[in-house]
C-alpha cells in the first residue's frame, strides 16, 4: 500500500522514501495537503512504460472497430435555437 509523505518529511527522509518505493511500491508526496508526485521504483516505472500501447492500436483493437458507426460530420448550418 502506498504511503503518503508530506513534502518536507520526504525531503528529510529521501533515502527512506526511496527504500519504501523499492520494497513496498509507489510513495505519494503531498504539497500543502494535495497529492503532487509519486516516487516509483525503476521496476515499477518500467512495467508502466512497457504496458503502454499506441493510440492507433487501442482504436484498432476496440470492440467498436467493427461497429457500423456513421462518423461523417454534420455540415448543416447553425441551429436556430443557439445564439451565434
Amino acid at each position: 500500500m502506498a504511503r503518503v509523505w508530506q513534502i518536507q518529511e520526504a525531503k528529510n527522509k529521501f533515502s527512506e522514501v526511496v527504500e519504501e518505493a523499492v520494497k513496498n511500491g509507489p510513495q505519494i508526496i503531498t504539497k500543502r495537503g494535495i497529492e503532487t508526485v509519486i516516487v516509483l521504483s525503476y521496476d515499477d516505472y518500467r512495467a508502466v512504460m512497457l504496458s503502454k500501447k499506441k493510440l492507433s492500436d487501442f482504436f484498432r483493437e476496440s470492440p467498436l472497430a467493427q461497429a457500423d458507426i456513421d462518423l461523417r460530420r454534420d455540415r448543416s448550418g447553425l441551429r436556430a435555437d443557439i445564439a451565434p
